[in-house]
C-alpha cells in the first residue's frame, strides 16, 4: 500500500513539473494588456491636446512643438508589431520620454501610469532621446558663425546692458551611478559620482552650445579647455 501512494505521488509531482515547464511565460502583463483603456496616454494625454495651458504644464511644451519632434523623428521611434504584442506608437514613446525629462519621473512611477512594462519605459526613453540626439542636434546646434556671435552681443547689450558678450555659460553635475571598473574618474568633489554638462546660453536663455562627457573629477577650467567650444569645433559634443 505504501509503494502505491509513494508511486501516486511521484506521478502526480512529474506532472506538475511537466506542466510548469510547458507554461508558456507571459509577454505582456494582464494589467498592461487594458492600457487602451486605462492607460495615460490614451486619455489624459488626449485630452491635454485639448487643453493648451495644460499640455504645457505636464509635457513642458505645446502640442505644436510635440507634434513638429514627432515629425523629425517618429519614423525612428517604431518598432514591428508581432503575434505576441502590439508595437508602441512613436507619439507615445515621444510622451513618456518628456514626462521622464520633464518631471525626473522614474522608471518604476511611470509603468503605473502608461499601463506599459517597466523594461518598455526605458526603451522608449533611451530610444527616443538617441533620436533627438541623432536627428535634431545638427539643426539645433549648426556651426557658429561671426554673424552669429554679433547678434548674440548686440542681444545682451540691447536687453541687459552687458557688453561684448557672447554667451552666458556654466557647467552642472549630473549625478548617476559610476560604471563598473571606472574607479575615481566619476567622482566628483561633493563625493558623488557626476558626469558634468556644459552649456553656453545666449541672452534669451535659449542654449547655443551644450557638451556632456567629462568626467566628475575634471575641474571647471579643465571641462572649458577641453571642450570643442574653447577650441571653435563643431557644437554638440557627446
Amino acid at each position: 500500500m505504501v509503494r502505491v501512494v509513494d508511486r501516486r505521488k511521484a506521478i502526480a509531482l512529474y506532472l506538475l513539473l511537466r506542466r510548469l515547464r510547458k507554461r508558456r511565460r507571459l509577454w505582456v502583463h494582464p494589467i498592461n494588456r487594458r492600457m487602451r483603456e486605462h492607460g495615460a496616454y490614451y486619455h489624459l494625454v488626449a485630452e491635454l491636446f485639448l487643453d493648451r495651458d495644460r499640455h504645457l504644464k505636464y509635457f513642458r511644451m505645446s502640442a505644436e512643438q510635440m507634434d513638429h519632434i514627432l515629425s523629425l523623428i517618429g519614423g525612428h521611434l517604431s518598432r514591428q508589431t508581432t503575434n505576441y504584442r502590439q508595437s508602441i506608437q512613436p507619439k507615445q514613446r515621444l510622451a513618456v520620454t518628456l514626462r521622464f525629462l520633464g518631471t525626473g519621473e522614474s522608471f518604476t512611477n511611470l509603468p503605473f501610469q502608461y499601463h506599459l512594462e517597466k523594461s518598455t519605459i526605458a526603451e522608449s526613453v533611451h530610444m527616443t532621446c538617441r533620436a533627438i540626439e541623432e536627428q535634431m542636434m545638427a539643426s539645433q546646434f549648426p556651426r557658429p558663425t561671426e554673424h552669429m556671435w554679433r547678434a548674440i552681443a548686440s542681444k545682451f547689450w540691447e536687453k541687459w546692458n552687458f557688453p561684448n558678450c557672447i554667451g552666458a555659460i556654466d557647467g552642472k553635475h549630473v549625478t548617476f551611478m559610476s560604471p563598473a571598473h571606472s574607479g575615481s574618474l566619476f567622482f566628483d568633489y561633493k563625493r558623488i559620482f557626476s558626469i558634468v554638462l556644459l552649456a553656453l546660453a545666449d541672452a534669451e536663455y535659449r542654449f547655443t552650445f551644450v557638451q556632456v562627457r567629462d568626467f566628475g573629477k575634471t575641474s571647471d577650467g579643465g571641462v572649458f579647455s577641453g571642450s570643442a567650444l574653447h577650441h571653435g569645433e563643431r557644437h554638440g559634443g557627446h
